[in-house]
């Protein structure tokens, strides 16, 4: 398939990214991944060794829409939790009491 990643074309194939990232050693994921077999790879990781450009030629974006088309899964960076922030000082008050009055 046919696929543009920082303005250069490229024919890729799931099998051929298969086995271009066969052997790879995954960076630990901050943000968006993809699935290539049972490992999580970070995007940018993906997109380095299959083009063989440098990361801050192409982004997060082209990789992901590439590898999707590819039959690959994604995942983006998970969304913060909407439940507000708890008491840092919470769980500490009762372990030091109550505050003492003057």
């Amino acid at each position: 398939m046919r696929c543009v990643i920082a303005r250069f074309p490229f024919d890729l194939t799931k099998s051929g990214v298969v086995e271009s990232m066969k052997g790879v050693t995954p960076e630990p994921v901050t943000g968006e991944a993809v699935i290539i077999g049972r490992r999580h790879y970070p995007a940018k990781q993906v997109g380095q060794v299959v083009t063989r450009q440098d990361r801050r030629d192409f982004s997060t974006g082209e990789v992901l829409r590439a590898m999707t088309q590819l039959g690959f899964t994604c995942r983006t960076r998970p969304t913060a939790a909407s439940a507000p922030p708890a008491d840092p000082y919470g769980p500490a008050s009762p372990t030091l009491g109550a505050p003492l009055s003057a």
